[in-house]
């Protein structure tokens, strides 16, 4: 829930003799809002589908109809385009890394904007704090890598990749086999989902603590001074939740195209 809603919901002060009210995971829970075919939509769910229609609508209407001289819907999805093929695909895949741009490019902004709406007047609540998200984008991840290590090497070659490393001593195969398989087929999926709902939970909750203890410390005492030093606070880690939401879709954009980059390699 965001930090205005939960003020809107609540006169509490200091002086008024009630307890703080603390957030806490409630701050993230949220009703239906409407059912469509069974399925009930909440804000975050709603967030999420708004930021799909946005990514792809976008970049459909800035290369539909492609120009020669590009104006500036299409100079804006170029610029787009661009960073992610050279400062990711190229960069992490190389040549090959080029047929899979629109696969990360998609990964990135659609992560990039489910975090912006943390900031967005009446949404300001990120997608990506509810922990199914990040889930589901890590196991898209992960089923493209596995994918491509299989389709890449043949099942026995796919195995080798993922377990095997060449040159060990024989009595440590066995425990490295083991370790390359935990590392590579259930580590990587769960770190890559805790990484991104860890950060956006943990900076979301912090910028609703600080919102609400400005609005609970507000009275005409000497507590007006840290009601505001609570409220600068929450500006500040507004503006560096900016940074904290482009880092987070950079890395797991990244992230996923170093397993890609993985599954086409050959066995070390």
């Amino acid at each position: 829930m965001s930090a205005l809603t939960l003020l809107a919901n609540t006169d509490c002060h200091i002086n008024a003799g009630c307890a703080f009210p603390a957030p806490g995971l409630h701050s993230f829970e949220f009703k239906p809002l409407f059912t469509v075919g069974g399925y009930e939509f909440t804000k975050p769910s709603l967030i999420a589908v708004i930021c799909m229609v946005i990514v792809v609508g976008f970049f459909w209407a800035a290369f539909s109809k492609p120009k020669l001289v590009p104006g500036k819907l299409q100079l804006i999805g170029e610029i787009g385009y661009q960073f992610v093929a050279r400062s990711i695909a190229t960069e992490v895949i190389g040549r090959k890394g080029k047929q899979y741009v629109p696969f990360l490019m998609s990964i990135f902004f659609f992560v990039w904007l489910m975090n912006i709406m943390a900031i967005v007047p009446l949404a300001q609540f990120p997608s990506t704090s509810r922990f199914a998200y990040p889930v589901a984008l890590a196991a898209l991840v992960f089923v493209t890598y596995m994918f491509l290590t299989f389709k890449t090497h043949g099942f026995r070659g796919g195995v080798k990749n993922l377990v095997w490393i060449s040159g060990l001593p024989k009595p440590l195969v066995p425990l490295m086999v083991l370790l390359e398989f935990i590392q590579n087929v259930i580590s990587r999926p769960f770190t890559l989902a805790v990484r991104l709902w860890a950060n956006m939970f943990a900076y979301h909750m912090l910028i609703v603590m600080f919102s609400i203890a400005a609005w609970y410390l507000v009275t005409p005492s000497f507590l007006a001074a840290a009601a505001g030093g609570s409220f600068l606070l929450a500006v500040g880690m507004t503006a560096f939740e900016v940074l904290i939401q482009f880092l987070q879709a950079y890395i797991f954009t990244l992230l996923a195209a170093i397993y890609i980059s993985g599954a086409l390699e050959e066995a070390h």
